[in-house]
């Protein structure tokens, strides 16, 4: 009898250990844009070694990636994301405006919950054969530019708008503008779905002469290429783009995974994240942090999307809805 009752308590005690160690192993799952693959790869240990040591539980990140707007629709439609770090505050206001994540989400973090930020650079072949130098060189005749559909990816709405900004910002007009835009479009010969996707068009698949991406696109492309397949060129003007992050309300709640998610959020402010941005070409907020790296950053002359757009919300309505700028300007080529 009393072995009988020293297996069932032992039987309890391991059900309890289990169920512990259950508790105290939870999963985050991050959906991101197409080109962060790299950078949250190196990040994710990062954060479950800090998160231990301070919290004293495991935790494991997972990842999911795609264009911006795509992986947008994707968590508003069920996909299961604790968290989403974007390239476009749209993305996240569109979650929002499902109730997804909080109204108040660009308060919930500090600068505007963008723990890091960007610009639009060019990626020429190596010694720029075609002496692509700024935004007008892109529209003439015989460059074909690589570029990310606006539709599906916030790459491809940054570029558009620092395509359209680059002649305000010399003085024009919105139609000299509009002009300008269309004819870039018409050197484009396919839009990428995401902004890694264009990366694999214009180099796997030997599409273009210039490619528009994100400034920590270059190191990527080095890292996975090797050095010497291409050559960047900085415009004379490009755009200020941030990275925006905020917790899916709706999914933590269920999940138990607030406090974990809102963890691995603040994480991206500290320093040793900071410098992992720096190392994979994200602008860093942190201001000791982008000094130590200014042989990486080089200075652009940046407009803001507020300078000449209102803000992204703006712009999407204007540009990127159906019926919009964009539709009017660019028409795909005939196959």
């Amino acid at each position: 009898m009393q072995k009988s009752m020293f297996k069932t308590v032992l039987a309890g005690l391991a059900m309890v250990l289990v169920a512990g160690q259950a508790a105290a192993q939870q999963e985050l799952l991050n959906a991101s844009y197409d080109v962060s693959r790299e950078f949250y790869r190196e990040i994710n240990p990062a954060f479950v070694k800090a998160y231990k040591a301070q919290q004293g539980k495991d935790v494991t990140v997972n990842q999911a990636h795609g264009g911006s707007s795509a992986q947008a629709r994707a968590v508003n439609d069920g996909l299961q994301a604790d968290v989403v770090t974007m390239n476009t505050t749209t993305d996240v206001e569109f979650l929002a405006s499902n109730g997804k994540v909080a109204q108040d989400w660009a308060k919930k973090f500090p600068h505007d919950a963008a723990p890091t930020t960007s610009t639009m650079l060019f990626l020429v072949r190596k010694d720029n054969p075609k002496n692509i130098q700024d935004w007008n060189d892109l529209v003439k005749p015989g460059v074909q530019v690589i570029v990310v559909n606006p539709k599906t990816g916030g790459n491809g709405r940054y570029a558009y708008l620092a395509a359209w900004g680059s002649v305000l910002n010399q003085g024009g007009s919105a139609e000299d503008a509009a002009r300008f835009v269309g004819q870039l479009y018409q050197n484009v010969p396919v839009l990428g779905k995401g902004g890694r996707d264009a990366t694999s068009i214009f180099l796997q698949r030997g599409i273009g002469d210039v490619l528009i991406t994100f400034e920590s696109e270059v190191l990527s492309v080095e890292r996975e290429f090797g050095k010497g397949k291409v050559d960047v060129v900085y415009p004379s003007s490009s755009i200020l783009a941030e990275n925006p992050v905020a917790v899916v309300e709706t999914v933590v709640k269920r999940k138990g995974t607030e406090e974990a998610a809102n963890a691995y959020l603040n994480f991206l402010y500290t320093d040793e994240a900071q410098e992992i941005a720096a190392r994979h070409g994200l602008r860093p907020r942190s201001e000791a942090v982008l000094a130590r790296h200014s042989e990486v950053f080089k200075p652009v002359k940046l407009f803001t999307v507020a300078q000449y757009f209102g803000s992204l919300g703006q712009a999407q309505k204007e540009h990127f809805n159906d019926g919009g700028q964009f539709d009017k300007l660019y028409q795909p080529a005939a196959k």
